[in-house]
């Protein structure tokens, strides 16, 4: 007989109810308004359960899961109705009246406490107001584990909460489990990265959070992000009257939602694929073609192409991509023989040394290209040496400026650019100019001004037509590029007084207010002053990355290795406040600890 749960409450442990309690701001009449009355903004209550929260021997065949609302409700996301441990296959649900029925097509396990959560899951039929969540635990065997534990999981790079991550417990420690097997406990953490662990057994686990793309509660490395606990975990608090961490908040409630307490924090990462081979390969023109490879950092021992003598390669910076151009001017056959040795990941996962042998022919485009008779088809860009300019004025002291080119160069007369100087008395100069190939594509030079930089000057580089001449044949076409730093009077500039830095290499980026931005970079391996210039009137933030390894590259993490991603930090005013308000016209400058950020 299924009662109120109001009338059953003294009836059962305080610490079994509260365990399955949720708590909302919204307690008011839930009865539906007259038409064209105010509207609906009362979330719907729960008013029945079956089986109460805390029960013990629930069959584990045929288990049914009944909660009656005062209204009528619908499911919005029956991916957030979510069993711990999780099934093989998600629970299933049907709306019967204002009750939602949630069952299983599958068999539960005996002598084993489940925890069914329902936050983010429904809805009312009329207005949509969200309901807050209700937790409903209970155990197929004759007792309840009563244990909890708490955390938050956040993005290794940006620290921003994750909201929807699977955070999981194994009691098996084994590398291999989280690959192989469902966890012995589950939770998904909510908007504000936040998760909680609960009726879970007082015994020693191992801890993750991954972003389960397949919904299959295992890590599958070549798409989850995953997080893990440098150690084994051990939950320490019960589940009892009136814990905070337990309530059911409204994820708009700032203040109530940051309040709650966390015993751990994961930071979220893609790793980076173990196995390693060739994924794709493609002939992108007449002299050119690349090749994709599945993991980062891959190994090539030799290249050949039949009937080729020379050609360029290139890796791009994370040598998971090389791109080939042949240096030929003479026409190409219309099929490229390729024969590649490379370190490749066989069925064991050890890398050893394999050869592949594949054909490219010229796509489509590129034949019916060599095939137009008329000139008036060919546009201008077909007979040059394609190339862009980048000089960004406020970054133009620091970066100088890039020349990129379409292809690798085959000749090359950088002393014949042209770099002239105007003062704020418009008197002409020359100025002088080092250059360097980038160390990542052979396709890219980068000028520096070795003139001193003054605000109120002009700079021009000249670029002369039929100086730099590509793979293809093709000579360049003349470019004047003129570099005015900005004057704007409202414009201000930050200096940061870094100290504590040790013997540690730190990248330091100046970002935007949305944090999709770097305005201007630094690497330092000492104590350091950096000027940040030219900033308008805004919100700015600015983040630490620890490079260890001094590769100049913010490195993720790798789970087998046990190696976490290399730590991120936003310098912090009062208040844990990450964004520093610069005023317009204005100096600013910070002293900042590097040392204790890291601590």
């Amino acid at each position: 007989m299924i009662m109120k749960i109001k009338n059953l409450i003294p009836l059962v442990p305080a610490a079994l109810i509260l365990g399955g309690a949720f708590f909302s701001h919204s307690c008011a009449n839930t009865t539906t308004p007259p038409t064209g009355g105010p509207k609906d903004t009362i979330p719907p209550m729960l008013v029945n359960v079956t089986p109460l929260p805390g029960s013990t021997g629930v069959p584990v065949h045929g288990t049914k899961l009944k909660f009656k609302f005062n209204e009528y409700v619908v499911v919005k996301e029956g991916k957030n109705i979510y069993l711990s441990p999780p099934l093989s296959k998600p629970p299933k649900y049907k709306i019967v009246e204002k009750s939602l029925v949630v069952y299983f097509e599958e068999d539960l396990m005996p002598n084993t406490t489940y925890s069914l959560d329902l936050t983010g899951a429904i809805v009312d039929n009329n207005e949509g107001n969200p309901f807050p969540g209700f937790n409903l635990s209970f155990s197929t065997g004759e007792r309840i584990d009563s244990m909890y534990l708490t955390g938050t999981v956040q993005d290794c790079s940006t620290l921003d909460p994750v909201k929807g991550a699977t955070v999981m417990l194994y009691k098996d420690q084994s590398d291999s489990a989280i690959f192989k097997t469902r966890p012995d406990a589950a939770a998904k953490t909510d908007d504000w990265g936040y998760f909680v662990l609960r009726n879970v057994q007082d015994t020693i686990f191992r801890l993750y959070a991954i972003m389960d793309e397949d919904n299959n509660n295992m890590y599958n490395p070549e798409t989850d992000k995953i997080a893990f606990c440098d150690s084994l975990v051990q939950p320490s608090k019960k589940i009892g009257r009136g814990i905070y961490e337990l309530f059911k908040f409204d994820m708009k409630d700032t203040l109530s939602c940051l309040k709650r307490k966390n015993d751990y924090e994961l930071n979220l990462f893609l790793a980076e694929n173990a196995k390693q081979m060739i994924t794709s390969k493609e002939r992108t023109g007449e002299r050119s073609f690349y090749i994709k490879f599945m993991a980062p950092y891959a190994q090539v021992q030799s290249l050949s192409i039949k009937g080729v003598r020379k050609f360029f390669t290139n890796f791009n910076e994370s040598r998971d991509s090389m791109q080939v151009w042949v240096n030929d001017l003479r026409p190409q056959p219309d099929t490229f023989f390729v024969d590649i040795k490379y370190m490749k990941t066989d069925s064991t996962g050890t890398l050893v040394s394999t050869q592949e042998k594949f054909k490219l022919g010229k796509p489509k485009e590129l034949r019916a290209k060599a095939m137009k008779s008329s000139r008036k088809d060919i546009k201008h860009e077909d007979t040059i040496a394609v190339y862009k300019v980048t000089a960004e004025p406020e970054n133009f002291e620091l970066k100088g400026i890039s020349i990129a080119f379409d292809s690798p160069l085959v000749k090359e007369a950088f002393d014949s650019i042209r770099y002239e100087v105007t003062n704020a008395r418009q008197k002409v100069s020359k100025g002088s100019y080092t250059w360097s190939r980038d160390t990542a594509d052979v396709r890219v030079y980068h000028l520096m001004s070795k003139t001193k930089i003054q605000k109120g000057f002009q700079y021009r580089f000249t670029i002369p037509e039929r100086r730099f001449r590509n793979v293809d044949g093709f000579w360049n076409d003349s470019l004047v590029v003129d570099i005015k730093l900005p004057d704007d009077d409202k414009l201000s500039g930050l200096t940061l007084n870094l100290s504590n830095v040790g013997d540690t290499r730190y990248i330091i980026d100046l970002m935007n207010e949305k944090r999709d931005k770097v305005i201007r970079s630094y690497t330092i391996s000492s104590d350091s002053v950096l000027p940040f210039p030219y900033l308008k009137e805004g919100k700015y933030c600015i983040r630490f990355t620890e490079d260890k390894n001094r590769n100049n590259r913010v490195d993720t993490g790798d789970l087998l290795e046990h190696r976490q991603p290399e730590k991120v930090r936003f310098f912090k005013l009062k208040g844990d406040n990450i964004f520093l308000n610069l005023p317009p016209a204005t100096e600013l400058s910070q002293d900042i600890n590097v040392g204790n950020l890291f601590k």
